[in-house]
């Protein structure tokens, strides 16, 4: 090994990488936890060292050099392999103890994993579990969680995921509404009904569209980026509303439209880092979640009136 290489300042490296991918020395450090002056005597170090000027002044911004472009490539891979490290120490452990990071939407986090994790806390009363509820996609490469519930298969290499099945959805809405605005006898008359549903009203009408239920954008009246408050919406009677079964058929005060159709269907896959698998603890709650979530859509599935 070329020791002296080896002395490369991965701090200063850091500094590099944030500031070139975010834009300024003040974000960077934002981004860092650290403060401007500090970034930047960093940065300023790293050209030292290396002999070269790294970025070009652009107003407030800054604009790599071209030498700065070609550095930024290896940096990344440092930065790719600086993650893999904890990962792949985690996955050596066979500890039956720690913490385990599950990141799903808002909507299962509350309607599938407490019961889940009550169960495994008596299985393995040393395991942790922190619950990531959230929409958006968390980069497992980056530990923002351990294990996630996705409706989307992922792509990344680095990642492995199960099938599990399908979750099925359908349409809801308050009785109150229905008395106020009329039972829609068929889908077609969905078309003069107010909706409740997400932010990006565009994107949700496609889906719907491609579901056979017809709904423009202009019809999406009440909008939230949040699952759970789009259900509450749909429980005040300010529209019909689509929603998981598993939240959907324990929910007393709303009407299901259509009984014997299943408006959407969607996978539902178990994902983790191919780094962390072998670890034990991940390996439990995994294999655990697996099965639990198993049984739970066939229960589901048995209990739905399209089933």
């Amino acid at each position: 090994m070329n020791w002296p290489a080896a002395s490369f300042d991965w701090n200063q490296a850091r500094a590099f990488l944030a500031t070139a991918e975010l834009g300024s020395l003040s974000a960077a450090a934002r981004e860092l936890g650290q403060t401007q002056p500090t970034l930047g005597r960093q940065v300023a170090a790293l050209e030292d060292q290396l002999g070269v000027a790294l970025f070009d002044r652009a107003g407030r911004g800054l604009i790599l050099t071209e030498a700065g472009r070609e550095l930024l490539s290896h940096v990344r891979e440092m930065a790719e392999a600086a993650a893999r490290v904890p990962l792949t120490a985690s996955g050596q452990s066979q500890a039956l103890r720690g913490t385990v990071g599950i990141t799903a939407s808002d909507v299962f986090s509350v309607t599938l994993l407490p019961p889940i994790i009550a169960e495994l806390s008596r299985i393995a009363p040393e395991i942790e579990i922190e619950v990531v509820a959230s929409n958006d996609l968390r980069d497992l490469s980056r530990r923002e969680a351990d294990i996630a519930i996705r409706h989307v298969r992922p792509t990344e290499p680095a990642l492995t995921a199960r099938l599990l099945g399908e979750g099925t959805g359908h349409l809801y809405a308050a009785p109150a509404y229905l008395d106020r605005r009329g039972r829609p006898a068929s889908r077609s008359d969905l078309a003069t009904h107010d909706f409740v549903g997400f932010l990006d009203v565009n994107r949700m009408g496609r889906t719907l569209g491609e579901f056979g239920i017809p709904v423009a954008a202009r019809n999406i009246r009440y909008r939230t980026d949040n699952g759970l408050a789009m259900w509450e919406m749909v429980r005040a009677g300010l529209g019909i509303g689509v929603m998981t079964a598993d939240l959907g058929l324990t929910t007393p005060d709303v009407e299901l439209l259509f009984p014997r159709e299943v408006a959407f269907r969607y996978p539902i896959w178990l994902v983790t880092h191919r780094e962390l698998h072998s670890a034990r603890r991940i390996r439990v709650v995994y294999d655990h979640l697996a099965q639990a979530i198993t049984t739970h859509l066939r229960r589901i599935e048995a209990r739905s009136p399209a089933g």
